[in-house]
């Protein structure tokens, strides 16, 4: 970390926003006008959408993941965390992933932590879910589904191989629907390498607290989401929870109850908890309380946006909606992180601040290869698709969405082989312990008993 006497930006998270932020404001701002520094736990940001396709192997997983380093090259990157902020001096506590925490002061502040896996206090669910948040989690899945594969393919324990081959996924919204319809794709095309194994024998579950699924799209193409989904032989089950799921043991609220080696959980996200050490203002639901400006409330020195921000939907509230906040998704994220940088550095030269105001454009959502349904908003119509065109809409919108052109092709490039090349099924779960063959092999193996025999012998005399 170098040292300036320059003013000094901290952007806490690299995420979305943080990204687009600090890549705006370096892009805005004179050479030498201020010293942007961006601190988060990891240094690369995840294109969350594309998850999905990482777990059903569309995707290579390194395409998914922007470094922040090569993208930001005259930002100061810190890997840490910030755990508290003292806004009456203007420092802020980074701990990093090794050594003692330190203080870093700062004159402007953005906060960009995003959101982590909305959970309960469910029996189980700790020891044997699996969420989609990160890479690692889409590459633990895929890797875990696989082996469950081979799991079943070798036993002979009827028991062991049930339960090795259901698969239940918990929350029917994009996460949740877009990842039980890949892995199901992903699986199925897996099932024709096995001689025991029939997509059959296979039994996928989807639990969703609503009365539907994929509502962002509307009620129509949730309808038909769920129907599709459906005859694919997907069980879905509305209206009820997952009260426990200790060993496997999978009870729902309804009554069903089924063991399980495969638990995905994506019942939406909260806030960072963090956000609560930082003497913020925040919301009912744990959110930062901000301005249409994107300045957190009481502030002149202090922005928020993204999953982690309470932002006021103008467009909605002139269009006769109260209490109107910016839903958390990447179409919001990508557009509050531009105003934001502007208004960072219109700040810190005097200048007014702009309000953020975008009315939605519609989504889009893949169900697996080739199947798809996308809502696109054209002023007052909408158009909705399904099938195989609105599956194109869903990938040409996030291809092009993804940050920097050098991922931009790498996906476009792994889409463009998927289309000439079997599917990988490939399970690599030895990546999560990578040092354990090694361990075996170079551990002090057991003195033999008849070496030890002598020894014993001259103790004793």
């Amino acid at each position: 970390m170098s040292t300036t006497e320059r003013p000094r930006i901290l952007v806490v998270g690299g995420g979305y926003v943080g990204l687009y932020a600090a890549k705006r404001i370096m892009k805005k701002m004179r050479y030498g006008e201020a010293t942007v520094t961006v601190v988060d736990p990891r240094s690369y940001m995840t294109y969350q959408p594309f998850l999905p396709e990482v777990a059903a192997g569309s995707i290579s997983p390194r395409h998914v993941v922007v470094p922040l380093r090569r993208v930001l090259p005259k930002a100061e990157v810190l890997t840490g965390r910030v755990t508290s902020i003292d806004q009456d001096r203007k420092v802020a506590v980074v701990t990093p992933l090794v050594g003692e925490a330190y203080e870093l002061p700062f004159d402007y502040l953005v906060i960009a932590l995003g959101a982590v896996s909305r959970t309960f206090p469910i029996p189980g669910l700790a020891e044997q879910g699996i969420g989609m948040k990160g890479v690692e989690e889409g590459i633990g899945l895929r890797n875990h589904v696989l082996e469950q594969l081979d799991k079943a393919e070798s036993t002979t324990d009827e028991n062991v191989r049930r339960k090795a081959l259901t698969f239940v996924f918990v929350g029917g919204g994009f996460a949740g629907a877009e990842t039980i319809g890949e892995v199901e794709d992903m699986a199925r095309d897996a099932a024709k390498y096995y001689t025991t194994i029939k997509r059959e024998d296979m039994r996928f579950i989807l639990v969703d607290a609503a009365d539907k699924i994929l509502p962002e799209v509307g009620p129509k193409l949730g309808t038909w989401g769920k129907e599709h989904l459906e005859s694919r032989g997907i069980e879905i089950y509305l209206n009820t929870s997952m009260d426990s799921c200790v060993d496997g043991h999978v009870v729902l609220k309804n009554g069903l109850e089924v063991d399980s080696d495969t638990i995905v959980w994506t019942a939406g996200v909260k806030p960072n908890p963090a956000l609560a050490r930082y003497g913020l203002p925040l919301g009912p639901r744990g959110h930062v309380d901000t301005a249409p400006t994107l300045q957190v409330q009481g502030t002149d020195y202090i922005w928020a946006a993204g999953d982690n921000a309470q932002v006021p939907d103008v467009a909605s509230r002139k269009a006769g909606v109260e209490n109107a906040w910016c839903p958390p998704n990447a179409q919001h994220a990508l557009r509050q992180a531009k105003v934001l940088g502007d208004n960072v550095v219109s700040g810190m030269r005097g200048f007014p601040q702009k309000e953020y105001e975008h009315s939605n454009k519609g989504a889009v959502a893949g169900l697996g290869l080739h199947k798809g349904v996308a809502m696109i908003v054209m002023g007052k119509m909408k158009i909705k698709l399904k099938g195989r065109l609105a599956w194109y809409m869903h990938r040409g919108y996030h291809g092009m969405a993804m940050p920097t052109w050098n991922r931009k092709i790498r996906v476009f490039a792994d889409w463009t082989l998927g289309m000439f090349l079997k599917r990988e099924v490939v399970a690599l779960g030895a990546l999560e312990t990578p040092r354990e063959e090694f361990y075996e092999a170079a551990k002090p193996a057991p003195a033999p008993a008849a070496a030890a025999a002598p020894a014993q012998k001259a103790k004793a005399s």
